[in-house]
């Protein structure tokens, strides 16, 4: 019978290490994952602009009734949820052009009635964000209520209640308050009704007797309204919630005057004042550009 014992004790001498290096490395704690790497860079919101070209314009060049390529009417006398007087027409002696203008005419008619015009873009021009445009000379006198404004297209917050699917009020300016401009963004938790409506006014002297720039500047995050590149409203998105922001969807522009109603007849109807007339030099639209 061989003797192992000095090949077993080199053998053992060999193993012992190797236990002891095992042992030990089962007994540490795994090491845990790293963490993602996370970027410090700070977040840069989206830099935007407008085309150089207008999209979509009217110049006013072609004396006669508006081009019906660009501008339909709204029609009646319903009171138009604000109970005014007027009923709005598509007659040529309440809406046309006229020497390079768009005439936009209110006049008291021979049999009491008060005559106008609304002239709307709607399905003809319909825009989702932008910059517009729009050279006017306003009426005067109490009980006239002018306004440049726009509409959703669309009603995909719902059709029921305004102004659910939001309204943007470009110039609104009544009579009984000379040369006092307001610019205005309605929705459903921010509106007059409830007195939350975001809106600011500018003094305009000569906003009757002279011809004057009124510019919406409207992107994703913000709305800014100015009078000659003057601005004086800003609204900024407050959230992704509708019910403070539906502007994310096409609107359309309306150009009209009204008679009295809840705000422009506050202090009653001048009868000796018509007809009054807004004129309007031109319309401009601007796509929205993100850099």
């Amino acid at each position: 019978m061989r003797n192992y014992s000095p090949l077993l004790r080199c053998f053992s001498s060999l193993l012992t290490p190797i236990f002891w290096l095992l042992f030990f490395s089962s007994c540490q704690k795994p090491e845990e994952a790293a963490p993602p790497p996370t970027s410090t860079k700070p977040y840069v919101p989206p830099v935007y602009s407008f085309s150089e070209q207008p999209v979509w314009q009217d110049e006013f060049t072609t004396d006669g009734l508006p081009t019906a390529a660009k501008w339909g009417y709204d029609l009646g006398g319903s009171g138009w949820g604000n109970r005014e007087q007027q009923y709005y027409t598509s007659d040529l002696a309440n809406a046309r052009i006229e020497n390079g203008k768009l005439i936009i005419e209110a006049r008291k008619e021979s049999n009491g009635a008060y005559t106008s015009a609304r002239l709307v873009t709607k399905t003809k021009g319909d825009w989702k964000y932008g910059k517009v445009v729009v050279r006017a000379k306003l009426p005067q006198g109490r009980g006239t209520w002018p306004a440049i404004w726009m509409l959703p297209t669309n009603q995909v917050y719902g059709t029921q209640y305004w102004p659910d699917n939001g309204e943007i009020d470009i110039m609104e300016h009544v009579g009984f308050d000379p040369n006092v401009i307001h610019a205005s963004a309605h929705t459903k938790l921010l509106n007059f009704t409830i007195n939350t409506q975001k809106t600011a006014v500018l003094t305009v002297p000569t906003s009757m007797s002279e011809f004057h720039e009124y510019t919406l500047e409207w992107t994703p995050e913000l709305m800014k309204m100015s009078v000659d590149q003057n601005t004086y409203f800003t609204f900024e998105i407050p959230g992704n919630d509708w019910r403070y922001w539906p502007f994310d969807q096409p609107f359309h522009l309306l150009l009209n005057i009204a008679v009295g109603g809840d705000w422009g007849g506050q202090k009653g109807i001048d009868d000796t004042i018509f007809p009054q007339r807004m004129e309007v030099d031109y319309v401009r639209v601007y796509s929205l550009v993100q850099k």
